[in-house]
């Protein structure tokens, strides 16, 4: 899979009064570039959700390293950075897509559920999906935004 990343345009309903992005903001777009690089890599939420693979949150963290306006645009880049066949950790990158600084950096972890939330092995019951995580994990490891 070539490597993705997410343009995003702030919107003022996602600013505070100063027109600076609010800190729970980041969150969601760490949320939307991971939902992004899932359907690019051809296996979006709806498919997993279809197929019986659940990914809930395990935990998530965000460090900001300088401020985002309203009106700015930002490139969000998700990584993979850890993958076992049952948890799942990304890292994110967030950059201004004018300027190339970095804005923020985060992680967030993950597991993989049956819909009865039992852990599931990707490497078994979905060869295809631990294959696409384990490359991504891989190529993650060379490549910078």
């Amino acid at each position: 899979m070539e490597w993705t990343s997410y343009k995003h345009k702030v919107q003022y309903y996602e600013t505070d009064q100063m027109k600076i992005v609010h800190h729970s903001n980041y969150i969601r777009w760490f949320e939307e570039a991971r939902t992004d690089f899932l359907e690019k890599a051809g296996f979006s939420y709806a498919w997993m959700e279809e197929h019986g693979i659940i990914i809930p949150v395990l935990s998530v963290a965000a460090e900001y390293k300088c401020m985002v306006h309203y009106g700015d645009e930002v490139i969000i880049a998700p990584f993979v950075e850890q993958f076992n066949g049952i948890k799942l950790s990304l890292r994110y990158e967030i950059r201004n897509a004018k300027t190339g600084v970095l804005t923020t950096t985060g992680t967030s972890a993950h597991c993989f559920l049956d819909k009865d939330y039992r852990p599931l092995r990707l490497k078994k019951e979905f060869p295809q999906v631990y294959h696409m995580f384990k490359e991504s994990c891989e190529k993650a490891k060379e490549y910078t935004l």
